[in-house]
């Protein structure tokens, strides 16, 4: 298989790809065209098909996996394939873990980590509420394949798991070196703070807003998913609930990133510091990741992370 990252113009191939955008468009002169985004796990190009009906242009759907034949052209400084041929791949003929992008570190170990922090927690009731989610077979299934998010940063198979495992190792580290923190409550916050993105985002390969996603968001979804497994623990202490969801409705820091509430207590302000390190720090990583070794020139305005970035000289 001839991965998408490694195509260079001029190339023509045959290939199997997943289908992740189709649109009908038209031309200056009205002749219409399909805008098509084709996707492995190395990335994705943007194709064009310029003859549409025409013999050897079978019909196909997002989220297809197709096979393409075409010529690898560039057009404003990035890379277009010119499809020439395309239909529907036939079971059998493609992997689909070959289609999806995915973290580069152990999955299973991850969880396994994540859980020895379900085990660490004292308090009765936090951790009776960790292991109503954690330890149960389906969540852990679906909390391992998902993604953090559609694109910026963990957007890949495995994701949001190992945005959590980090987040709650940094906030481990928080509660160790600042004795005012309640470790619990602390680490509680961090293995719930994104798991609203569970209904936020849906599956691969779709891996996109769901309508409850662009309506409410992953803190409201989060929140409520919390509350609703507290509420089928008896006696639950109402003081530590709402404390609890205080800091995941307050974990983006800032009213204009996204939170309700602006962290009130020590716990939810640690907790934001670290979710905002994590993120920012996978930013950065995948922002260089396709930066030749050794290359210190400027990358250019990064605006997600608000400034001009380049590699550190060696």
């Amino acid at each position: 298989m001839k991965y998408i990252e490694s195509l260079r113009e001029g190339e023509r191939i045959s290939e199997i790809y997943l289908c992740k955008f189709k649109q009908t468009a038209l031309t200056k002169a009205g002749k219409p065209y399909e805008n098509v985004i084709l996707q492995d796990k190395t990335g994705t190009l943007d194709a064009k098909i310029w003859d549409v009906g025409s013999i050897g242009i079978d019909e196909f759907d997002a989220l297809d996996y197709v096979q393409v034949n075409g010529d690898v052209t560039s057009f404003q400084g990035a890379l277009q394939l010119n499809i020439k041929r395309v239909r529907v791949a036939q079971e059998g003929e493609f992997d689909p873990t070959e289609y999806l992008p995915i973290s580069d570190k152990d999955i299973p170990q991850m969880y396994a980590e994540l859980l020895d922090f379900v085990r660490s927690i004292k308090n009765p009731y936090l951790r009776q509420l960790a292991g109503s989610f954690f330890e149960d077979e389906e969540f852990a299934k679906r909390f391992q394949f998902h993604s953090a998010a559609k694109s910026v940063h963990h957007g890949f198979v495995g994701g949001l798991l190992e945005h959590t495992l980090s987040v709650t190792k940094i906030c481990d580290f928080y509660a160790g070196n600042y004795p005012i923190i309640h470790r619990d409550l602390l680490i509680c916050a961090g293995m719930f703070h994104d798991i609203g993105k569970l209904e936020e985002i849906s599956r691969f390969p779709q891996n996109d807003y769901t309508d409850e996603g662009q309506l409410l968001g992953h803190i409201i979804i989060g929140t409520e998913m919390i509350s609703e497994h507290i509420r089928a623990i008896p006696d639950f202490p109402v003081q530590l609930a709402n404390e609890l969801k205080h800091c995941i409705l307050s974990h983006h820091g800032e009213l204009e990133f996204g939170s309700p509430k602006k962290p009130a207590l020590v716990e939810a302000m640690a907790l934001s510091f670290a979710d905002n390190v994590d993120a920012k720090m996978q930013t950065m990583k995948e922002a260089l990741a396709a930066v030749p070794q050794g290359n210190t020139e400027w990358q250019g305005f990064n605006r997600f992370l608000g400034t001009n970035i380049r590699k550190t000289a060696e």
